[in-house]
């Protein structure tokens, strides 16, 4: 893997682009739209993969994807209290005061195909780990909380943050997968924030971690529709930018990251 501080040398002479996936939320008292991430992932490009974060709206089909392909070194899919839409993978319509955003569906989804056809760093957490699924042609659970069998995953009612946002159960990793490699064990803890889940896992996807109840929560991708992809692309249900400045696995996730991003903008820079 390419050394960060050489090719920052040889390379570009710039900071990496990293796209960060917004929402459309609305905002002040009188409820205006305005496009929204979470800090927590602006403070992981900037003190982990040490990359200039690019907040990407949530403008459906306005959004230009080859453009945005093109221009980033590197996409981060965020989460969100909206769910991906069920008519994107044959589900039921969403119980009412389900939150949607079907305008960030109509761009996140073909970004996720044209960034791994291209080779793009791909890191999707929580919805954008759903629809990194849903892009590939996998299915959703709506709510896995109503699934007999299954565990509450959702977020819980609490004002302490510490709470909402600690470990909330093991999850059993994928002996010699690529989150063993990162883990160095079999077994992590980890948060849990989601109603959705992986119901039927999309082709070209690989489970590499499984919760208690048989969940699915970390992903490899190793093809698309179009072929094997050669690239970093890595879902995650979990929320590892919540916790990378105290948690060593949560750290090293954003690493790889870093490093794919390296690699990919020194191959970038050695093409030119």
């Amino acid at each position: 893997m390419a050394n960060f501080e050489a090719v920052m040398k040889t390379t570009r002479l710039r900071k990496p682009l990293i796209g960060i996936s917004c929402c459309t939320r609305q905002y002040g008292i009188f409820g205006m739209p305005n496009h929204g991430a979470s800090d927590t992932y602006v403070r992981a490009v900037d003190d982990v993969i040490r990359g200039v974060p690019i907040l990407m709206p949530a403008n459906g089909d306005k959004a230009d994807i080859e453009s945005l392909v093109d221009r980033l070194d590197g996409i981060i899919l965020t989460g969100s209290r909206s769910n991906v839409h069920p008519s994107l993978y044959g589900g039921p319509p969403h119980a009412e005061g389900t939150w949607e955003d079907p305008k960030r569906d109509a761009y996140t989804l073909p970004l996720i195909r044209a960034a791994l056809d291209q080779g793009v760093p791909l890191l999707a957490i929580c919805r954008g780990f759903q629809e990194l699924n849903v892009a590939l042609g996998g299915s959703l659970y709506q709510r896995l909380q109503d699934i007999p069998g299954r565990i509450d995953h959702s977020t819980p009612s609490q004002p302490c943050s510490r709470v909402r946002q600690g470990k909330a159960h093991p999850l059993r990793i994928a002996q010699g997968s690529w989150l063993h490699r990162i883990a160095g064990a079999t077994e992590i803890s980890v948060n849990s924030l989601h109603n959705q889940g992986i119901d039927e896992l999309a082709p070209g996807l690989v489970a590499e971690g499984i919760a208690p109840d048989g969940t699915i929560e970390a992903v490899r991708v190793i093809a698309t529709a179009t072929g094997p992809i050669a690239g970093f692309a890595i879902g995650v249900q979990w929320h590892p930018e919540y916790d990378f400045e105290t948690d060593a696995v949560s750290r090293r996730i954003f690493v790889e990251f870093r490093d794919a991003v390296t690699a990919y903008t020194a191959h970038l820079a050695a093409a030119d």
